[in-house]
C-alpha cells in the first residue's frame, strides 16, 4: 500500500543531517511546532510526519505497529534521516524500527511507554471497552482531550490548533489505532531489553510526572544499557513537544551529534 504522507518540514534543504519527527498517537506533525522551532536545531532538516490514520488522514491497511514501521521505515530512507524522534505512540513506532532494525541510527525516545503497564489503567480499559462498544470509547475520548488539554503551557491559541487536529480524528479508525497500539505493548516479554539489544544509541526521556511511565525492571535495564541515556524532566508534563521544546532539542542534538556525518 502506497502512503500519501502529511508531511511538515523546517530548515535548510541541503542541511548536512536531517531528522524524522514522529507524533503522539491522534497528532498531527504541527503537534512539533515548538520543536522544529528551536534554534539548537536550525541547521538541521527536520521532517514531521502524521501517522497513517491519525489526524483524518488515510488509514493503513491494518494498525498493527509492525505494519506503521514497516512504512516509516521506507520513509525514513527515502528522506535520508540521521535520526528518528517519536513522541509516545510514535516512539512506540520507532523502537520497532530499531528492534527490526529498519533504522539503525540513533533515537530519541519521548514519553515511551514499553509495556502495558506503563500506560494508565484507565486508557487500557477505554481500548478494550472498543472491542465490546465499538466506537463510543472513541468518541468519549475524543471529549474529555478539551478538558485534559486545559493545563497545557502554550498560547491558547495554539492549544486551540492541537485540539482541532486532534478532533479530526474518526473514532472508527481511533478504535483500530488505539486497539493495535495496545495489543503491541504487550507482545514482548522484556520490551526494555529488546530495545537495548538493538545496540543503537537511544535518548529515552520523560518527565517526573505526566507522560506515563516506565516499571522499574524497565528502568533499571535502560540504565544499565550501554547504549541508552535515560533522562528525567523535573515536573509535570503530558506534551513532552509542545511544553519542554529547548530541553528535548539538547537531546536531539546529542543525538545527531552521535549519528556522525549525514547520511544525504
Amino acid at each position: 500500500m502506497d502512503i500519501v504522507w502529511d508531511l511538515l518540514t523546517s530548515g535548510p534543504a541541503d542541511a548536512a543531517q536531517s531528522a524524522l519527527l514522529l507524533p503522539g498517537g491522534l497528532n498531527a506533525a504541527r503537534s512539533y511546532a515548538e520543536l522544529m522551532a528551536e534554534p539548537a536545531l536550525a541547521r538541521t532538516r527536520l521532517v514531521a510526519v502524521t501517522l497513517p490514520g491519525h489526524c483524518g488522514t488515510a488509514p493503513p491497511e491494518d494498525f498493527g505497529i509492525g505494519t506503521l514501521a514497516g512504512h516509516v521505515g521506507r520513509l525514513v530512507r527515502e528522506q535520508a534521516c540521521d535520526v528518528v524522534v517519536g513522541f509516545s505512540m510514535g516512539a512506540t513506532v520507532a523502537v520497532e524500527l530499531l528492534a527490526t532494525g529498519a533504522f539503525t541510527g540513533p533515537a530519541v525516545l519521548l514519553g515511551i511507554s514499553l509495556s502495558p503497564r506503563d500506560e494508565p489503567l484507565f486508557f487500557r480499559a477505554l481500548c478494550r471497552l472498543g472491542d465490546v462498544l465499538g466506537a463510543l470509547p472513541s468518541a468519549a475520548l475524543l471529549k474529555l482531550m478539551g478538558p485534559a488539554s486545559r493545563g497545557m503551557r502554550v498560547p491558547p491559541e495554539r492549544r486551540a490548533e492541537l485540539l482541532a487536529d486532534l478532533r479530526r480524528n474518526d473514532p472508527h479508525v481511533m478504535r483500530g489505532i488505539l486497539r493495535g497500539y495496545l495489543d503491541h505493548l504487550g507482545a514482548h516479554e522484556q520490551p526494555a531489553a529488546r530495545l537495548c539489544g538493538a545496540g543503537v544509541p537511544v535518548w529515552v526521556v520523560h518527565a517526573e510526572k505526566g507522560d506515563g511511565a516506565l516499571t522499574a525492571e524497565e528502568r533499571r535495564t535502560l540504565d544499565a544499557c550501554p547504549n541508552a541515556t535515560v533522562v528525567t524532566i523535573q515536573g509535570t508534563s503530558y506534551f513532552l513537544p509542545n511544553e519542554e521544546p529547548r530541553r528535548i532539542a539538547e537531546v536531539v542534538a546529542a543525538a545527531l551529534a552521535a549519528a556522525g556525518p549525514g547520511r544525504r
